[in-house]
């Protein structure tokens, strides 16, 4: 009798560590593992992007080429706005995991802090 009870109890208790784990627990998890992904992408991305510029930089003051600092920037925007935009598509996939997407979308903060 005691075991009935507990089992009713702990599926409206939202404590529980069955509703925690399949409501928070797993998409939090998701979450974490997509924003720690993210961030050390985006740490290869800028490394392979410096050298790049490093690269073209030794190349101009060697005579080679001439750089337009205003074509610079404006690939500088353009590469700016396309992580703005996948990131937004991160958040937005994410936030469908779970009912509310609080979870989720939490870890991928909390794991893009962490990477």
């Amino acid at each position: 009798m005691n075991d009935i009870n507990t089992t009713i109890a702990d599926s409206n208790d939202i404590f529980s560590s069955g509703f925690l784990l399949g409501n928070l627990g797993a998409p939090f998890l998701i979450g974490m593992a997509v924003g720690y992904f993210a961030k050390k992408m985006i740490r290869i991305v800028l490394f392979i992007g410096g050298a790049m510029l490093v690269t073209l930089f030794l190349a101009e003051y060697a005579g080679i080429i001439s750089i337009n600092n205003d074509i610079l920037q404006n690939v500088a925007s353009s590469a700016a706005e396309s992580a703005k935009s996948s990131g937004g598509f991160l958040v937005d996939r994410l936030a469908l995991i779970s009912s509310r997407g609080v979870s989720s979308v939490g870890g991928f903060y909390v794991g893009f802090k962490l990477g």
